[in-house]
């Protein structure tokens, strides 16, 4: 890929979100340039590479991130800032497909990406405005059977964090008439994703770490000693780490079919002060449990940041705001008319099995992505993971990496359509309530 087909169109400066407006202080950091060498080099200043990266500088490696253009600029500077657990690909679809081996050990992970995210936030004072809870929303009497089933599964691989919801006592939560009931995970919360991203790139780099910004990768060299080439430099690494989920392009072919990109949306609103404590009066995260999902919460200066939609390929709406609102509106018909002051879009990283994808390319060239739109947590975990890797533990990350990555159906020209085709049948599922 040539540099002036790197997927960060324009100066490589955050996009025009709510997050970026309300980003803390972060210094301007060096492009790569010249031929450097260094022990470990991770691809992207992501979730993934952040606590990849993290972890081994905290163990005494010494690293080097790589970012095409700022730190957190992709989905995880963009997101709408959810700390919910689990994949995906729920645990039950985990056991029928890989077996309940594979399952029981995963279940012991689901709840340790928020854990790493709040000792994180703890240890290094990352100020990212931490809320705790999130409310999985229903809207069908089988959505609601659906919770129970997940909350029963979950308590059996030991996660008892959970709360059922009837309708009356949704009100408490959420002032809205849509739902039947909901559940509560008290081990969830909320954050401010870009200020997330930008207090662990700073707890990093306290311990030694470099970061290159404005960096995109022309092309990969893995063989004995790796080699990773940018538009003015080269960095030369014993270990690689390849963490460009959706934006790594086609860098590096063998990924390009594991994953596909979809972008999903998120607005917000003018700040709304009371009225957002009646709209949400115990400041929970919400999203609901449909196939294509809306999914809410409250900022710290009380706007609403409401999210939703998928567009697959990785395009952008000609008008988010218009796609967004009708159903905020649906959902909070007391906020028609509101000022919306921000709306943007960012992509993820789809897999075919809905599980994301952790292995290694070559001996020393590791990759992890595709985490399907539940990357804050998955990420987290997943940074550890390969951290333990690296450092000689492979015990965690040999299950992940021995679960098969299946290519979608019709390759690159059809897998769009197929995606949108199975799109279309669960949505329509979804309202007609089957």
């Amino acid at each position: 890929m040539s540099a002036q087909g790197h997927p960060y169109p324009g100066t490589g400066a955050h996009i025009g979100s709510y997050y970026a407006a309300s980003a803390n202080p972060a210094p301007k950091r060096p492009e790569l340039t010249g031929t450097q060498s260094i022990d470990v080099c991770v691809v992207g200043a992501g979730y993934t590479g952040l606590s990849t990266a993290l972890h081994l500088a905290e163990k005494g490696h010494k690293i080097a991130i790589i970012e095409g253009a700022l730190v957190g600029w992709g989905a995880s500077g963009r997101n709408g800032g959810q700390i919910v657990n689990g994949l995906n690909a729920s645990l039950g679809t985990i056991e029928r497909r890989f077996g309940p081996q594979t399952a029981h050990a995963v279940g012991k992970m689901l709840q340790e990406g928020g854990k790493i995210i709040r000792d994180l936030i703890r240890r290094y004072d990352i100020k990212c405005d931490l809320k705790e809870g999130n409310l999985f929303a229903a809207y069908t009497s089988k959505q609601m059977l659906e919770l129970e089933a997940k909350k029963e599964l979950w308590r059996k691989h030991g996660m008892d964090d959970h709360e059922m919801v009837d309708k009356a006592g949704m009100h408490k939560h959420v002032q809205s008439d849509v739902y039947q009931g909901g559940m509560i995970d008290h081990s969830g919360g909320h954050m401010h994703p870009l200020n997330l991203a930008l207090g662990e790139a700073a707890a990093f780099e306290s311990l030694g770490g470099i970061i290159y910004e404005h960096s995109p990768v022309i092309s990969v060299s893995q063989g004995a000693s790796p080699r990773v080439t940018t538009p003015k430099g080269e960095m030369r690494c014993k270990t690689l780490v390849l963490c460009g989920n959706a934006y790594l392009g086609h860098v590096v072919p063998e990924l390009t079919w594991r994953i596909m990109p979809f972008s999903t949306q998120v607005m917000a609103t003018e700040p709304l002060g009371d009225r957002g404590k009646q709209l949400l009066p115990t400041d929970l995260c919400v999203e609901d449990v449909r196939y294509i999902l809306d999914y809410y919460r409250l900022s710290a200066d009380q706007r609403l940041l409401f999210g939703g939609g998928t567009v697959y390929g990785g395009t952008d709406p000609a008008d988010i705001e218009a796609k967004l609102r009708r159903n905020m509106d649906k959902v909070f018909p007391q906020l028609k008319g509101i000022k919306i002051d921000y709306a943007w879009s960012g992509n993820c990283a789809l897999s075919f099995t809905r599980v994301p994808q952790m292995g290694r390319l070559s001996q020393n060239t590791y990759v992890a992505h595709g985490y399907s739109g539940h990357g804050i947590c998955g990420s987290h975990l997943f940074g550890r993971i390969l951290s333990e890797a690296i450092n000689g533990d492979l015990t965690r990350f040999d299950i992940f990496a021995k679960l098969p990555s299946y290519p979608f159906p019709g390759g690159q020209a059809f897998r769009v359509p197929y995606s949108v085709a199975g799109s279309w049948w669960y949505g329509l599922r979804d309202r007609l309530g089957v």
